[in-house]
C-alpha cells in the first residue's frame, strides 16, 4: 500500500474543493478522506495499492478546475490508513 498526507493551501475552502476531491477519487482505486482545517488549509489522506494510481489521483486534483486555487502543497508519506473504506469528506 502507498499512502500520502497532503496539505493544500490557497483559496481552497468555501469553493467546493473537498467535494471536487471526493468526486475525483471516485474515478480512482484510492481510499481516504478530505477535510477543512481551522487554519484555512485542506488536508487529504489517501491510499492506493499501486503508487501510480495514487500519483494519478493527486495529479488529477492538481489539474482539476479548482487546481488554480492551490497556492502550496505539502506532502508526507504515511505507512497506511487503518480501517479506511471508500473516500469521504470528514467534518
Amino acid at each position: 500500500m502507498h499512502a500520502r498526507q497532503i496539505f493544500y493551501s490557497g483559496y481552497v475552502q468555501g469553493v467546493g474543493f473537498r467535494y471536487t476531491v471526493r468526486r475525483i477519487a471516485s474515478g480512482y482505486e484510492v481510499t481516504g478522506w478530505v477535510k477543512n482545517l481551522p487554519d484555512g488549509r485542506v488536508e487529504v489522506q489517501a491510499m492506493a495499492e499501486e503508487r501510480q494510481e495514487l500519483e494519478e489521483f493527486l495529479d488529477a486534483v492538481r489539474t482539476s478546475a479548482l487546481g488554480g486555487n492551490i497556492r502550496n502543497v505539502e506532502m508526507n508519506s504515511l505507512e497506511s490508513l487503518p480501517r479506511v473504506r471508500g473516500f469521504s469528506i470528514v467534518h
